[in-house]
């Protein structure tokens, strides 16, 4: 039996053509872009602009106080890199940086670790590392400053109890007694933040792993090193280029450390930092232009520095 279908129906010659619906796509592909907008904004006005006009800055003879003067191209990089104290600037950052960042990083992993174990009072535990965090980096400098300090200073006192120094150790006057002790204020500060964020990497790796391992008879040491690093590897390699940068910006220590509170970093800047000499230069003796030429150096030396630790924290691990 044949089945009978109707013709469908057809709109009359001359009548409108139904209006159809606009395609809602073009709106749901700029959704992202409207979402990111705010940080691509802020970031021209706070990050982008600054930068580019430290750089306008620094091709300028540019007093602080009376503002821009003549133009003298890449005269003041030239000045810069003819500096004796530019380099010292360099090498005393580079040293406390080493001194106070690898240190800090492998105590926090440590400290770390013996959090995620059962301990107990944890809660209070894992509250007292943060303590540093809460107190003012003036208050930590002063007290720093009283226990290395020269003639009734406790770590003097501790040394000398131990018969490893027979005199006490002026910390200011060395090169490598400053930059210990300095390197001592920033562990002391930032050793307890790292290590709440490691610890929260670690209570992110999967139970069943350690489990595994625990089967297999892997020690905990050995488990530490087989399981717990390779899975918080994104997190250790984010510590070390957050600690590259603020450990390259080091300001606050150092300028509190020096008695004479004039940026100098010691008599012969034994301890001054980049940025105390961009300080000097901007802010005390107003040559804003010689400054913005030091500012612009100490950004590429972060961002080698960064990109070195970047490259060698992501290579390829050998089987």
């Amino acid at each position: 039996m044949a089945v009978q279908t109707r013709p469908l129906p057809t709109a009359p010659p001359g009548a409108p053509r139904p209006r159809s619906r606009p395609s809602r796509r073009p709106v749901r592909n700029a959704l992202p872009y409207l979402f990111v907008a705010p940080f691509f904004l802020l970031f021209a006005v706070f990050g982008a602009y600054p930068l580019l006009q430290t750089f306008w800055v620094s091709l300028h003879d540019w007093d602080r106080l009376a503002g821009q003067g003549e133009w003298v191209g890449l005269e003041n990089f030239r000045r810069l890199l003819g500096d004796a104290d530019f380099f010292t600037a360099l090498f005393n950052t580079l040293s406390i940086f080493l001194l106070s960042t690898v240190p800090q990083l492998l105590a926090a992993l440590g400290v770390a670790w013996l959090l995620d174990r059962h301990l107990r009072a944890r809660t209070v535990w894992r509250a007292l590392v943060l303590v540093p965090q809460y107190v003012s980096v003036v208050a930590v400098a002063l007290v720093f400053s009283q226990l290395f300090g020269r003639d009734y200073g406790v770590v003097n006192w501790v040394l000398q109890g131990l018969g490893i120094v027979d005199a006490p150790v002026d910390w200011t006057a060395d090169t490598w007694s400053s930059h210990l002790a300095i390197s001592f204020m920033v562990m002391w500060r930032w050793t307890g933040y790292n290590a709440l964020i490691y610890l929260a990497a670690m209570q992110a790796v999967p139970r069943e792993l350690y489990e595994s391992a625990a089967i297999d008879g892997a020690s905990r040491l050995l488990t530490f090193r087989k399981v717990t690093l390779p899975a918080i590897r994104p997190t250790l390699l984010f510590t070390v280029v957050i600690s590259t940068i603020g450990g390259l910006q080091l300001f606050a220590e150092p300028f509190l450390f020096d008695q004479q509170g004039n940026a100098e970093g010691g008599a012969e800047h034994q301890f001054q930092t980049l940025t105390l000499m961009l300080y000097k230069y901007g802010f005390i003796n107003n040559d804003a232009g010689y400054a913005s030429a030091v500012s612009w150096v100490l950004f590429l030396v972060i961002a080698v520095v960064a990109a070195v630790n970047l490259l060698l924290a992501r290579r390829p691990r050998r089987p």
